[in-house]
């Protein structure tokens, strides 16, 4: 009960994802006219690309459901991360990501789902480098990075952002330079 009343909204649970069984639930948003087995075939290879870096996935193929339904569903579980992908993500070779603690929605590019692991940049951290990483530009995000990562050494937080920025992935606004603050 006191997991509830702390980790939870008027939605239902809010889950770190360290402790949440599952971290990603991706969904199927099929349409009338849409090629179905494409969008699933498209959920698969993603958990498939979230397992391989380490992530707790998993795709709700149950097609007796609405996505609207499976989405309310999932929330109430406090699944950190939902992924939806429907025609308009495959013509653009994109999935839509909604995080659950806060309903922010991006839309990000398949080859850039996954590319840089929270353990790789933690060990960058660990080692007292710097890494550019794309970044939201959101207060609340780098408030979450600086208390996931504090330690002896001190939390990491951001501090600078080059005037050349390479591009961008989508979500992204920006390129910036984390490190740790001592």
């Amino acid at each position: 009960m006191v997991m509830v009343m702390v980790h939870g909204d008027e939605k239902g649970l809010v889950l770190p994802p360290k402790v949440a069984k599952w971290q990603v639930i991706v969904i199927p948003v099929p349409y009338r006219d849409a090629n179905t087995q494409e969008i699933f075939d498209a959920c698969a290879a993603t958990v498939k690309t979230l397992r391989k870096a380490g992530i707790r996935a998993e795709v709700d193929k149950r097609d007796h459901y609405t996505p609207g339904w499976k989405y309310s569903y999932w929330e109430m579980k406090g699944v950190p991360l939902r992924v939806e992908i429907g025609p308009k993500d495959l013509a653009n070779n994109q999935v839509r990501a909604v995080r659950r603690d806060n309903g922010v929605k991006m839309d990000l590019s398949v080859v850039s789902l996954v590319e840089q692991n929270w353990d790789e940049f933690v060990e960058a951290l660990r080692q007292k480098k710097l890494i550019l990483a794309p970044w939201c530009d959101e207060e609340e995000v780098e408030k979450d990075v600086k208390e996931r990562t504090k330690g002896d050494t001190g939390a990491a937080k951001t501090l600078c952002t080059p005037f050349d920025q390479p591009e961008l992935p989508e979500g992204a606004k920006k390129w910036t330079y984390w490190g740790r603050s001592y």
